[in-house]
């Protein structure tokens, strides 16, 4: 978590009390990526703040493309179009992510219980995970369009 670092010093010199304000840069920690630098606001509200985008907004929705749906935040690859299907719901879906490329957890926000899905690399907020997909899995991973970039294939 970027921490931003506020100082206040005072100084008295020969009887004379100076006030000086200085506000740094962000301090970040090894491996701490600078998000709201790196990601457009868009992407930072869903990514970053667990935002969710408008049914039937998105870019990917109705894609058709074959290749590899990858994190907008920092490329990590999380699923094949191959798994892709057309859910109906107005955000892209698919019924099973690349092998350790997502984790879950679980989501109590808006007074329900779902299961929330994050890039298991930078820890991005993609969308969550249904039980009412389609075979072979029965899972539904409906994901946010801006927090997806797709690699096409050639």
């Amino acid at each position: 978590m970027t921490k931003y670092i506020n100082m206040l010093v005072i100084a008295v010199i020969t009887g004379v009390c100076m006030m000086t304000v200085a506000t740094a840069e962000p301090v970040l920690k090894p491996g701490e990526v600078d998000w709201k630098s790196k990601l457009t606001a868009d992407q930072y509200n869903i990514l970053r703040e667990k935002g969710t985008e408008p049914a039937f907004s998105g870019k990917y929705d109705k894609e058709k493309a074959k290749g590899t749906y990858q994190c907008a935040g920092c490329g990590n690859q999380l699923f094949t179009s191959e798994t892709k299907f057309d859910s109906g719901t107005g955000w892209p879906s698919f019924y099973q992510p690349i092998a350790d490329g997502v984790k879950t957890k679980t989501d109590s926000a808006h007074g329900m219980s779902r299961t929330e899905v994050v890039c298991a690399d930078c820890g991005g907020h993609l969308g969550h995970v249904f039980n009412d997909g389609p075979k072979p899995t029965g899972k539904r991973y409906c994901m946010n369009s801006i927090a997806l970039k797709l690699e096409k294939s050639q």
